[in-house]
């Protein structure tokens, strides 16, 4: 059963969450960017016919990849272990889940803005965005009754 969360405390893992997800795409570029490397010596062997590889230069690319790939891996799992969700980590999306009224709906956050201000329905994503208002802040709740 996913965490649920008021507000208030959705609102307190923003720093955190923020820096996790900062740190995910940085870790995503540099595995791109290894990557990008590899591709272009095997597509430079094969043009070559044979060359002879620079076995330093492919193995360090080869040691940047795997090395940004576990730690991409980590920060997602960590923001995971947070309770919210990742719904794009390319813009840095991410939804915490809340009952409003006894349905569960998704606080949603994107990276860069100040401050929750937003929900949507569970089916509804991003476009379907609300305005967060009183009625919302009053009837909702997290795990805990409040």
């Amino acid at each position: 059963m996913p965490r649920r969360f008021t507000h208030a405390e959705a609102q307190r893992l923003l720093p955190e969450v923020g820096r996790l997800l900062r740190d995910a795409l940085d870790s995503k570029l540099e595995y791109q960017e290894a990557e990008k490397s590899i591709r272009a010596l095997s597509e430079r062997v094969m043009l070559m016919g044979g060359l002879v590889v620079d076995r330093d230069r492919s193995m360090n690319a080869r040691a940047r990849r795997d090395a940004a790939a576990a730690m991409l891996k980590s920060a997602v799992e960590a923001v995971q272990e947070t309770g919210c969700l990742i719904k794009d980590l390319d813009i840095g999306l991410v939804d915490f889940p809340t009952l409003f009224n006894g349905v569960e709906v998704y606080l949603c956050w994107k990276l860069g803005e100040p401050g929750i201000a937003f929900w949507h329905g569970v089916d509804e994503g991003f476009k379907g965005r609300k305005q967060i208002d009183q009625d919302f802040l009053r009837n909702h709740r997290g795990d805990r009754a409040q």
